[in-house]
Parts: structure tokens; sequence; C-alpha cells
């Protein structure tokens, strides 16, 4: 029996982090705990490009032009979708988590999902470095162990 399990050493490696532009209050605080967790873990910042994109929407088509692009070990995708009085929350939010999946599906690049998806400002903040830690922070480590393990997995056999 083998067992496989990505680690978190991340020197050499490069990532991309789009982020929403759309609550930028949360989510440039999704930002830093992303950048923070990346170097935490030997991420150098020549090693991390960001691109503002204006909302969790468009999330998945610059995730998966980046994934393309083969420059980044992994793409983290950061945004933050909170309920207001409409079914807008419900299709921004489940079109963002299925884009982002997509991205991944299609281009065999971990793409992470940082997207959250609150209630309110008030939860959105807690979960952006506040009470709840921060899930940028998560979602750059993820990518990190990510881009680990699919190194050691079996490359895909060609069709």
């Amino acid at each position: 029996m083998s067992e496989l399990r990505g680690d978190l050493h991340a020197r050499g490696r490069r990532f991309a982090i789009a982020v929403a532009r759309f609550n930028e209050l949360v989510t440039r605080k999704l930002l830093e705990g992303a950048l923070a967790g990346l170097h935490a873990n030997g991420v150098a910042e020549e090693d991390v490009d960001v691109v503002w994109v204006p909302g969790a929407f468009e999330l998945p088509l610059v995730a998966r032009r980046l994934a393309r692009s083969r420059t980044f070990d992994a793409v983290i995708c950061l945004g933050a979708v909170i309920r207001g009085e409409t079914a807008h929350f419900e299709l921004i939010a489940g079109q963002a988590a299925a884009g982002i999946r997509e991205a991944a599906e299609a281009t065999g690049v971990p793409v992470t999902f940082g997207v959250l998806t609150t209630e309110t400002l008030e939860q959105a903040l807690d979960r952006a470095g506040g009470k709840h830690g921060n899930k940028g922070w998560d979602a750059a480590t993820a990518a990190i162990e990510m881009a680990s393990l699919l190194e050691q997995l079996p490359k895909e056999a060609e069709p």
C-alpha cells in the first residue's frame, strides 16, 4: 500500500492569485492572508502574481486563463459573495464555484476556492482575518499542498 500526501514546501513554485474587487473590504483581507500563507511556506514575492477581477463571477475565466498559461503551479481564487435580498447570491456563488472547479478540471492545474459565501458582512470579516481565521490563508495552503500532491501522482495518459 502506498499513501501520498502533498506537503507545504513551496520554495521555487509559482502561484497566481485571482481576487475579486467587489466587496474589496473583505477580499483585500483575504489577499493579505493568502500572501502571508504563501510567504510563510517559502514562496518568494517574485513568484506570485496577483490579478484583480471585477467580481466573483469573473474569477473562473481568469483562473482558467492563468492555469492554461502553464506559468503557475496553482491558481488561488479569492472573493466574497454576501447574501442580499435577491436571488443574485445563489446565482453568483453557484456559478463561481462551478466555474472554478471546471477551470481546475479542464487544465489539470490546481485552482483553489477562497470565495466566501456568507449571510452578512460581519460573517465575511470574521473569515477574512477575524475570529474564524483567514480563508485566504487556507486557500493558499491548499494550493501549495495540491501542487505538491499532483507532482507525486502519475501523469495522465494521452487519449
